[in-house]
């Protein structure tokens, strides 16, 4: 049985990796990213919100734009960027890549939902509301980075709206609301990446994983529940 990790075991796992093994938040920013791009092999707009799940959003926007399978980046407010996803921001931007307040899916085949992470305890209102609306009514294939938008990482709980994704790729371990209540129902395939966490920092916050977690593949697919 692969074990899953709270959204509060993911901050702790965050602040644990940078203090005892000198991986910043910013190299997993960079790795995730990667591994949300490698989920996309058609033309793909990135649409991030804030905190480090848009980070992560924008992270991949960047791999995507250099093997040229970008076709917007779309933030649903670029001023609550702080820190990491600051920089990734940044990075977005000198490498040319415009960076819209609005949301354009023209000519994308693929969605990649970076709008909310684990931390989400409500609703979803206002504009990203309607934006995740508007990516559920647009039919294309989604892939949500870590969890799909509106599902309460913890929980379950899909709140309304929420996004309806084709596939999950979510990071070291699974997050527990992907395999309760609503989640299996609203993140389709759900792939689980390594973005380098030592094994043992998840030991030292209290959660074994299994012997050879990544040993044969940097990427696997999580069984049905």
């Amino acid at each position: 049985m692969i074990p899953t990790l709270t959204s509060r075991q993911v901050a702790e796992l965050d602040e644990l990796t940078a203090r005892n093994f000198g991986i910043s938040v910013e190299w997993l920013m960079e790795a995730a990213g990667w591994r949300a791009a490698f989920m996309c092999d058609f033309p793909t707009a990135v649409v991030c919100g804030p905190g480090n799940n848009g980070g992560d959003g924008l992270a991949a926007a960047r791999h995507l734009h250099r093997w040229a399978r970008l076709v917007s980046v779309c933030c649903v407010d670029r001023s609550k960027y702080g820190g990491a996803a600051a920089g990734e921001l940044a990075a977005l931007e000198k490498a040319g890549v415009e960076i819209l307040d609005d949301l354009r899916l023209e000519g994308a085949q693929t969605v990649l939902d970076a709008i909310f992470g684990t931390g989400l305890r409500r609703p979803p209102e206002g504009k990203y509301a309607e934006w995740i609306e508007a990516i559920n009514e647009s039919e294309l294939d989604v892939v949500a980075l870590d969890v799909p938008s509106g599902l309460d990482g913890d929980s379950g709980l899909a709140y309304s709206p929420c996004v309806r994704a084709n596939t999950t790729i979510t990071f070291t371990l699974p997050k527990h609301g992907l395999v309760m209540l609503d989640g299996p129902r609203v993140s389709g395939e759900v792939w689980v990446g390594d973005i380098g966490v030592p094994m043992q920092a998840l030991r030292e916050i209290g959660v074994d994983p299994p012997k050879g977690l990544f040993e044969l593949s940097e990427i696997f697919k999580l069984p049905h529940r």
